[in-house]
């Protein structure tokens, strides 16, 4: 069947693209991905950063007051 791998065929693939590029710059390109994940993760916390710490009482309403000039 064509969809069905076996772990011995994702051993074989391992191993080949470990010959290719060698475990050092895989070892680099794991480390960058987990970088540029923990960067994503950090900018949407950022966004959350922005809404008040405690959550507002039932019933209030949750408004910025502009100055009237």
């Amino acid at each position: 069947m064509m969809g069905s791998f076996s772990i011995w065929h994702w051993l074989i693939v391992l191993v080949i693209v470990m010959l290719v590029f060698g475990t050092k710059k895989l070892g680099n390109m794991g480390s960058d991905i987990g970088k540029a994940v923990k960067g994503f993760k950090d900018g949407v916390k950022g966004n959350e950063d922005d809404k008040p710490a405690t959550p507002a009482a039932p019933g209030t309403i949750d408004v910025d007051a502009k100055e009237k000039k």
